[in-house]
């Protein structure tokens, strides 16, 4: 490196580093490349290992089928959600359009699918339904774009087009390739002139050769370079693959991915309850740290992934691990007294037995609120199980001690109380939402969240029922006060706003954990959406 430019350590963290800039390296004759690290492989290889560990199948991406009919049914109806390159709202509904059938189709939609070349889509799609609708301006252009149905899309289409019908030679290309990717005005008219008179000593009218030489221009906005579409195209279609053909192991590992990310986390739940996939509590007797798949073994198949004991909030990952490794060597806890009975850690304590109760993951156990009311006597108990010399005996002897432990007759708790402790120890609610019981009405005539999100316009006007998650009230400059408040429901979340008019009146109802109908408009602003807040009621 020293021969071509001068080095230095990196103040931040030590590494041997160039003093040159990216543009100034490469004057200098040394290439550069960009790593991406993109968490889709991270997936990919956890729901592999997910595969190998429950069906003992090896895949190898690399030898996958690149025509699975599975994949490309799955991508027609729109299901994208998780998938790599292909998700979100704008691209899924052109997928749906689309109906891709090959791996071109995948490439050119990554390629077209950014500000720009997104204009292109809806022909390329109506020249796929209709091949009577692709036309070529030369008919050797058909060799270099038939792929593409006749529409230039990648960097690589400009190349050939140069160096087969304008006589360029390879190197020349390539600085064509340059200019257009610059967008420098002078280069640009220098090629213009070069290019068009090419084409016509190879045969092409001036007037074509001028329209081909207008298509480039435009190009010049967006070119993309193909190996790079045809390199995320495959690892889109790899995560496909998975989705399609081993749904529930691609479902876990994406929640394993997105742990710690509430929102995502919720999405993907939603998702995973499209696709019928049951989505369990965490469970003593079958959470492991991540999120599991769980078999029924019965039907021998896998539709259910549970939490796991690592996600509960106020369980620390040492009393996690330590409940797992009795678990696995020494069989299942068949009862509340057998679990107190074998754990000795420090750490199972009031904080750690009331996460675990509350979030449910006893509850093959005991009753939520039979092990939160009788908790003083399972710690005790387990004290002394555990042979702690200072605490006075209150059981006598370990042998036949289950008989001599009373637990004390609790009311049940309400499946409201359920609900709000999901929702604080996991982040969402399991069990079951706030809002079911209005789920059909908001869905025949509301806006849901996800919805206001991802598909209306500043201004669209919303009525929506949604649970009061946070209020935060802040003073104006005219000293009024107004609020912010975060709203979800059962396919997202989103912030809305109270001005001081709409807060001064709604403020008795603008409470955290309410269930409320609102009325208001969708506010954009820094491409963020949120919810102007005009009337509300309680529910």
């Amino acid at each position: 490196l020293s021969d071509f430019t001068p080095i230095q350590l990196d103040p931040k963290g030590g590494d041997v580093i160039t003093q040159y800039d990216m543009y100034n390296i490469e004057e200098a004759g040394l290439p550069k490349f960009d790593f991406l690290g993109i968490r889709n492989l991270s997936i990919l290889a956890e729901s592999i290992r997910l595969v190998k560990i429950i069906h003992n199948v090896d895949i190898d991406l690399e030898k996958i089928p690149i025509d699975d009919k599975k994949t490309f049914q799955m991508l027609a109806r729109g299901e994208t959600a998780g998938l790599f390159q292909l998700n979100g709202s704008g691209m899924t509904k052109y997928l749906k359009d689309l109906k891709p059938t090959n791996i071109n189709d995948i490439n050119a939609m990554v390629a077209l699918y950014r500000p720009g070349p997104i204009a292109f889509i809806p022909d390329y799609i109506k020249r796929k339904q209709n091949p009577k609708l692709v036309t070529y301006l030369d008919p050797r252009l058909k060799e270099f774009i038939e792929t593409t149905y006749g529409i230039l899309i990648y960097q690589d289409d400009i190349l050939l087009i140069a160096v087969h019908l304008a006589g360029y030679s390879w190197g020349e290309a390539d600085k064509l390739r340059k200019a257009v990717g610059k967008k420098i005005p002078e280069e640009m008219e220098a090629q213009k002139e070069k290019f068009t008179k090419g084409l016509v000593a190879n045969g092409m009218t001036e007037k074509k050769s001028k329209e081909m030489w207008a298509q480039i221009e435009t190009f010049a906005a967006y070119g993309f370079n193909k190996a790079h579409a045809a390199s995320y195209g495959m690892v889109a279609y790899q995560t496909s693959y998975m989705k399609a053909n081993f749904p529930v192991e691609y479902m876990c590992a994406i929640l394993t991915a997105e742990s710690g990310d509430v929102e995502k986390i919720a999405e993907i739940i939603a998702e995973c309850k499209k696709m019928k996939i049951a989505i369990l509590p965490p469970s003593i007797n079958e959470s492991f740290n991540g999120f599991t798949v769980v078999r029924d073994h019965a039907e021998k198949k896998d539709r259910s992934i549970r939490f796991g004991l690592d996600t509960i909030k106020n369980l620390g990952t040492d009393i996690a691990a330590s409940i797992i490794e009795e678990r696995t060597k020494n069989g299942v806890f068949t009862s509340l007294i057998n679990l107190f009975e074998r754990i000795n850690h420090k750490n199972l304590n009031r904080k750690s037995v009331e996460a675990l109760a509350k979030s449910g993951a006893l509850d093959d156990l005991a009753e939520r609120n039979m092990i939160i009311g009788n908790l003083e006597t399972l710690l005790a108990f387990n004290k002394e199980a555990r042979g702690d010399a200072s605490q006075t005996s209150l059981f006598g002897t370990l042998g036949g001690v289950e008989s001599k432990i009373t637990l004390v007759p609790q009311t049940p708790a309400t499946n409201k109380e359920k609900l709000a402790w999901e929702k604080d120890l996991l982040g969402l609610y399991i069990s079951g939402h706030p809002l079911d019981e209005y789920r059909d009405k908001i869905e025949k005539s509301g806006t849901v969240i996800k919805k206001a999100r991802e598909e209306l316009k500043n201004g669209a006007p919303v009525t929506m029922a949604v649970i009061i998650d946070t209020v935060r009230i802040v003073m104006t400059k005219n000293n009024d006060r107004m609020a912010f408040v975060g709203l979800s429901d059962f396919t997202g979340s989103i912030e809305a706003v109270a001005f001081p008019t709409t807060y001064e009146k709604n403020k008795d109802m603008l409470i955290a954990e309410k269930i409320i109908a609102l009325t208001g408009k969708v506010s954009t602003r820094n491409n963020e959406k949120s919810i102007i807040i005009e009337e509300l009621k309680e529910i």
